[in-house]
């Protein structure tokens, strides 16, 4: 199996069942990992920031930094490879309060919000999470099989179901 390693602010999609999507350091940061098990298509996305509008000149240069341009990139991405959204199963690691300890900010609490709330207008499940606290995480999503791994720092890789 070939890891393809997503950095802060990308996404990647694939539909080769040699493939793995891997993404480290999700710490306030958010990972979505897209599933169609019908088709083998599957894409993981490691977005920073819940909004576009707080900088539009970034958000039109690299989409993939905020939630609300990122996500729909990242379904719109899979679904040109043959992927249906009625079958995509969906996990979702991160958003953790890492940088903001008296939670002034709590970016990652609203990178999470931003995008149950994106799932919501469009009728989408999350499948299964390992969200909030205050650890950094590793997300990995096997195209096989489209199980998907989270690691917290300093523990073992773990199947999220």
């Amino acid at each position: 199996m070939s890891d393809i390693v997503i950095g802060i602010a990308d996404l990647r999609v694939s539909k080769n069942v040699n493939d793995a999507l891997v993404t480290y350091a999700l710490g306030s940061c958010v990972g979505v990992a897209v599933y169609d098990p019908v088709v083998k298509v599957g894409g993981l996305l490691h977005y920073m920031l819940p909004e576009s509008a707080i900088d539009r000149n970034k958000a039109q240069g690299n989409p993939e930094m905020f939630a609300d341009t990122a996500v729909p990139l990242l379904f719109t991405s899979c679904y040109a490879l043959g992927a249906q959204k009625r079958r995509m199963v969906v996990k979702v690691a991160g958003g953790a309060n890492l940088i903001d300890d008296v939670h002034c900010f709590r970016i990652g609490q609203k990178n999470l919000t931003a995008l149950r709330r994106i799932f919501w207008r469009n009728r989408v499940m999350i499948d299964a999470a390992d969200t909030g606290r205050s650890c950094n995480r590793t997300m990995r999503l096997n195209l096989d099989t489209g199980a998907v791994f989270v690691r917290i720092a300093g523990g073992t890789m773990e199947e999220l179901k």
